[in-house]
């Protein structure tokens, strides 16, 4: 989909001084083509009976941006709400985009005379516990992964194994290199190009064993040989790859693939930590790459089994007093 210069820059800007994920800018990408598209059908600038998805965006240029008011975009919002059907955290996402990019054009480009979406307001989103697998699933994961008649087994099963044990996220997985491990321990770099360091179990060291062995047979192109999971066109595995190997194997072990997906697997090695190591807090924050212990405190709510033990564990929890 061809878009126009300044959508453009604003996605590098992202990428290369933001240090955003490449699937964040994706998504960024994604929401403000659809803005675009509304507006010059808003506006008449194509026929009203075009195909929304392929309105071209390419002809938009900094006139007409700086022709863009708060009303536009708050147009744009009803309509997400009323034809797409969008939950607050999704309306909260496309609100984000907009903010950034037209807070771009002002203060970074000055493109345009000001912010219009400077004042919009972004819904508020109810804190929800994260969806996670139970232990038994996670095992049925993994024995699903291990048993594959896949000539790829090798490499699924150490996928889906530090998913579950590290609980790194997509990107991070998919961006390791051979030399980014160091023993037991392995470096990653997560969200903002920020490294962090990940001590890998036995579980871990056993697969990546496997999987190095079985990888050391593989016809891999130079410029991919650093990559740790490749493909079977020896190129560095992609990130919608993966999605499609952690849905066919939950498929295969019976769990509800609309309910769980690959950032899934993430929220359940954190709450395996929390739940069955006793992990503190602050430590899972550092395994996680959490910038704020908020976003981690999620997993402290996920145990009720924890709570009950410890109400029950308080010494006055047998006390009776005496009849009079």
């Amino acid at each position: 989909m061809e878009t126009f210069p300044v959508l453009d820059n604003y996605c590098n800007y992202m990428l290369a001084v933001l240090g955003r994920s490449e699937l964040t800018v994706k998504e960024y990408r994604y929401d403000l083509i659809a803005f675009f598209r509304f507006y010059k059908r808003d506006h008449k600038m194509v026929p009203q009976d075009s195909e929304f998805d392929e309105i071209d965006i390419s002809d938009i240029n900094e006139k007409i941006l700086k022709k863009i008011t708060t009303d536009d975009i708050l147009v744009f919002l009803i309509w997400l709400s009323r034809e797409r059907n969008l939950t607050n955290a999704s309306r909260a996402r496309r609100i984000s985009t907009l903010k950034s990019f037209f807070k771009y054009c002002h203060s970074k480009r000055h493109i345009i005379d000001s912010n219009p979406a400077y004042d919009i307001e972004t819904p508020k989103i109810g804190k929800r516990n994260p969806k996670y697998l139970t232990l038994e699933q996670s095992t049925e994961l993994l024995e699903q992964a291990y048993n594959s008649p896949k000539e790829s087994s090798e490499r699924d099963f150490c996928i889906v194994t530090l998913f579950l044990n590290c609980g790194m996220r997509l990107a991070e997985l998919r961006g390791i290199d051979i030399d980014d491990i160091h023993g037991n321990i392995l470096n990653v770099v997560g969200k903002g190009n920020k490294e962090r360091t990940i001590y890998l179990n036995q579980a871990c060291l056993d697969a990546l064993d496997e999987w190095l062995k079985k990888r050391s047979t593989l016809k891999i192109k130079p410029e991919h040989s650093k990559a740790l999971f490749i493909s079977k066109r020896g190129t560095r595995i992609s990130d919608d790859m993966i999605q499609i190997v952690i849905k066919d194997l939950m498929m295969q072990a019976g769990i509800d693939t609309k309910v769980y997906s690959v950032h899934k697997l993430r929220h359940t090695a954190a709450t395996l930590m929390y739940k069955y190591g006793q992990v503190d807090i602050r430590n899972l924050q550092l395994i996680l790459g959490h910038q704020s212990v908020s976003t981690t405190q999620i997993y402290t709510h996920v145990d009720d089994d924890q709570l009950h033990k410890a109400v029950e564990s308080n010494p006055l929890a047998s006390f009776k007093p005496e009849d009079k």
